[in-house]
């Protein structure tokens, strides 16, 4: 029987998910291996043991390590004249309110890679050309530069990218082995510094993404074994992209692996009736805060990824460190401070007697007993000893008496609070109260902090789905094949017509396949004058008063009020799926008790469950723990 597989690579675990054609699953769990993570990858799908793969999605944290080692292309960047600051400019936002010392990290591509092109296209058309021997000219200027991959950003390409083409020709004539990535191609849409960044973004990454991904389906197809017809990367916005594709769309893999779990999060969501919920995936390293609307994961356009402006649709995440293996540290003024720094896979918590010596947050939980038993997930031997003394070490250090466990407590408090922020941002910010929704806990750590965090938002119910320790992977088997292409509009909407605008998004619609037989369209849509947009669903043949109130109702939603001005819109998105597999969630064998009562710690296949004092959790029928306060 078929299977379709997920296989999610976080810092510490390398999680897989399996589903046959009658929607049983299965699971396995193995350490990840940084240095390559198709070796945890393949060693996921060696403990699986099953030779008849059908498709193989795969969350990846590739993208987002090239952007935090700064270890992608050699990136050559042509920018009009004039503009060639783009990138140090920024928006002149600083780093820091307070702190005149921070400085912004450096752009992707350094001002001695940066050429300058003399062409200039402005609103009312070309007033500089770009002839044929100046484009040859640049190119011979970026080939003395020896880069890796050239990214081409010029004035006002998202409504005539004639003057990119036409570099791009010349450079791929002087340099044919060398890739060029255009603006107009990444993200045609107006603000010159989003698109430039994202545009760099595209070409630092796609040469190390592509070979990363490449080499992995290479592996895959020959194996004796485990040939799936169909091999899937995860991208940021929540559905699944061929090998090929996502190789060419390398920034949009960026949040790969988070994504997958807030989708697994918006399945277990849809399946117990919750329109509105957080959701929080507590892995190794990181934790990751999402939120789900109507059933459905967020999708906002744009955002910053470790440090990068990436202007593209993605499923709203929030990343802080705050995982399981986040080291608990004294700062100089005798403070205790938990993460950034994590014990990661290796050496890993010094629970897990791996060779870590500095206390983690999984050795605050061992030493409070939360986290009990010899054996964790992947075979992992439990060491609580060594844990205990850890912890005991640092109470030490932070003197004054401290207890150990007053030190464990202060460990686990000290990142609920960092994670707690982050529910708030993602949920405040958007104009949605947290007591309002669920909390859905997931991640190998996710159900341990669950009742801290619920009840420091004033959220009375939480959810922690069945296979909570592999969610995101679950997603990833689960997520629909999707496309997605957009188009600059930057017209009023009075002014636009709706046979205009049915004629755009038809055309849109015809460039995408036929098989996603799903459409979905939005419109980036503001008030004359604002600088930031909201996307609105188009319903079809909606008329465009139909229109105007749905984006006051959104934008009174999201920041309290409307104004009496005109309303504009800037761009149209057009997202085709074809829906994945429905799953047959079971309970996990064994028999569970009917109802728990505070505080107790449950066992679960793939994750350790606390159910602190003032809660009782119970279990529902397919393997999920409902936890609510009384």
């Amino acid at each position: 029987m078929s299977l379709w597989i997920g296989v999610d690579v976080g810092g510490t675990y390398t999680d897989l998910v399996a589903i046959d054609a009658k929607g049983r699953v299965d699971t396995r769990k193995v350490l990840s291996t940084p240095a390559d993570q198709s070796e945890g990858v393949l060693g996921a799908l060696r403990a699986l043991g099953r030779p008849d793969v059908d498709r193989f999605v795969h969350g990846t944290t590739v993208a987002t390590n090239m952007l935090l080692e700064r270890k992608g292309a050699r990136v050559a960047f042509c920018v009009t004249a004039g503009f060639t600051d783009l990138l140090l400019l920024r928006r002149q936002n600083r780093v820091s309110l307070y702190d005149l010392t921070a400085h912004h990290p450096a752009p992707l591509a350094t001002s001695e890679m940066t050429v300058a092109v003399p062409e200039r296209i402005e609103p009312q058309g070309v007033t500089r050309p770009l002839t044929a021997d100046t484009a040859r000219h640049v190119a011979e200027r970026v080939a003395a530069l020896e880069p890796d991959i050239v990214a081409v950003l010029l004035l006002h390409a998202y409504r005539d990218p004639t003057h990119e083409r036409l570099l791009r020709d010349a450079i791929r004539e002087r340099l044919p082995a060398v890739d060029v990535v255009l603006s107009s191609d990444v993200f045609p849409e107006v603000r010159e510094y989003e698109r430039a960044s994202t545009t760099v973004a595209e070409a630092y990454l796609r040469p190390g993404v592509g070979t990363y991904l490449r080499n992995l389906a290479y592996r895959l197809m020959n194996r004796p074994t485990d040939r799936p017809n169909v091999l899937g990367v995860m991208t940021s916005s929540g559905g699944m992209r061929s090998v090929d594709e996502a190789s060419r769309s390398a920034a949009s893999l960026a949040l790969s692996g988070p994504a997958g779990g807030v989708v697994g999060a918006a399945a277990i969501a849809r399946e117990l009736k919750v329109a509105r919920a957080l959701t929080i995936d507590i892995g190794g390293t990181s934790a990751d805060v999402g939120l789900i609307l109507d059933g459905e994961p967020l999708v906002e356009q744009g955002g910053v990824i470790a440090n990068a402006p990436i202007s593209m649709p993605r499923v709203l995440v929030e990343t802080v460190s705050a995982g399981g293996g986040s080291i608990a540290w004294v700062d100089d003024g005798g403070a205790l401070r938990v993460g950034p720094h994590s014990a990661g896979a290796v050496p890993g918590p010094v629970a897990f007697a791996r060779g870590g010596a500095a206390p983690t947050v999984t050795d605050a939980h061992v030493a409070l007993r939360r986290i009990t038993g010899s054996t964790l997930s992947g075979g992992i031997s439990l060491n609580a000893k060594a844990a205990r003394a850890s912890i005991a070490a640092l109470a030490a250090r932070l003197g004054g008496g401290e207890s150990e466990a007053r030190t464990a407590r202060a460990i686990v408090a000290t990142a609920d609070a960092s994670m707690a922020r982050a529910l708030r941002r993602v949920s405040v910010e958007r104009g949605i109260d947290p007591r309002d929704c669920t909390l859905i806990a997931f991640g190998g750590g996710g159900p341990l902090h669950a009742c801290g965090l619920a009840t420091a938002l004033g959220i009375t119910r939480v959810i922690v789905p069945p296979h909570a320790g592999v969610l995101s992977a679950l997603g990833l088997a689960l997520t629909s094949e999707r496309r997605e292409t957009m188009a600059s509009v930057m017209q009023r909407l009075n002014d636009w017509g709706d046979k205009e605008r049915g004629q755009l998004i038809g055309g849109m619609s015809s460039s995408l396949p036929s098989e996603l037989n799903r459409r979905n369209a939005f419109l980036r849509m503001r008030y004359v004058g604002q600088g930031h947009e909201l996307d609105v669903p188009v319903v079809p043949r909606q008329p465009r008063e139909a229109l105007a109130k749905s984006f006051a109702a959104l934008h009174q939603a999201r920041y309290g009020f409307t104004l009496v001005q005109p309303v504009e819109v800037v761009s149209a998105r057009l997202v085709a799926e074809l829906p994945g597999r429905s799953v047959k969630l079971q309970r996990a064998p064994g028999r569970a008790p009917k109802r728990v009562k505070g505080p107790v710690s449950l066992a679960l296949p793939d994750a350790t469950l606390w159910v602190e004092k003032g809660w009782h959790a119970r279990p529902v029928r397919f393997g999920a723990w409902i936890m609510e306060r009384k």
